[in-house]
């Protein structure tokens, strides 16, 4: 089914909706920069009775100052590898991995051997300069700190990784791989039932997913009101689920749209 403009998501569904959940980089973000709009607008839906979670691929240690310094109820991190949430009575951030520690070690060390081979394969790439903060996954850049490579070359990247037996997904600036079956979703389920009792499967509508790349389209999948920012048509021909609705904004822009949809809606009597 084609992507239609965000206008076409009914009043009325918008009032249903209780929770966002958002990707942060080409969603959130624009051209690498969070802008005070955008920033507002998870504040001003927070604020608005809305639950708020960011849903990313960026590791641990960026996951960290997220949960604890913005307008979020939690943050879903490295593609799905743990979630982590700030406890404001118990002043305590929470860590939440799906794999355990001794699990995780040794993934990390098939990963070097991975990570090796994907460096000396595919000229022109690098490790992604936020892999020292990582704790589950290997993210090699394509475009973020390189000069962008052409997608025969990003492709490689994904056929190395998953000729090593990890998984691989595509976001708008990495490839990330990790070894496991979890994605982006399986955990938002886990955080949205351990946390705030609720099965995500029976409460799926009432739930709005937006991203902007293919390591989104299980979460596009599944959310019949996903929406993706503009920019997402960038990389049509590798979704294999699109949003519903696109914004007509790129990057933050787009979020910010998003957002006041949401909230003109629940002004409405």
């Amino acid at each position: 089914m084609p992507m239609q403009p965000l206008d076409r998501f009914s009043p009325a569904a918008r009032r249903r909706i209780r929770g966002v959940l958002t990707d942060i980089d080409d969603t959130v973000t624009t051209d690498g920069k969070l802008t005070a709009a955008a920033y507002d607008a998870l504040e001003r839906l927070q604020a608005g009775g809305l639950l708020t979670f960011a849903i990313t691929g960026r590791p641990a240690g960026w996951c960290d100052h997220i949960a604890r310094m913005w307008p979020v109820d939690g943050v879903v991190g490295e593609n799905g590898a743990f979630y982590f949430r700030y406890d404001v009575e118990r002043r305590k951030l929470v860590k939440r991995f799906l794999l355990p520690d001794d699990v995780r070690a040794a993934n990390r060390r098939r990963l070097e051997a991975v990570r090796d081979r994907i460096l000396a394969e595919v000229p022109g790439t690098a490790l992604a300069s936020d892999q020292h903060y990582r704790e589950a996954d290997l993210a090699i850049d394509f475009c973020e700190d390189v000069s962008p490579l052409p997608k025969s070359e990003v492709d490689r990247i994904v056929t190395l990784f998953e000729a090593a037996g990890a998984t691989a997904k595509i976001s708008s600036i990495h490839v990330n791989g990790w070894f496991g079956s979890y994605d982006k979703l399986g955990m938002t389920r886990i955080l949205l039932r351990e946390v705030y009792g609720i099965d995500l499967d029976g409460a799926r509508d009432e739930f709005v997913f937006s991203g902007d790349s293919p390591n989104d389209s299980p979460m596009f999948g599944f959310f019949p009101y996903s929406v993706g920012v503009a920019n997402v048509r960038d990389f049509a021909d590798r979704l294999t689920a699109p949003p519903a609705y696109v914004t007509g904004g790129r990057g933050g822009a787009g979020f910010v749209e998003l957002a006041d949809a949401l909230l003109a809606a629940r002004t409405v009597c």
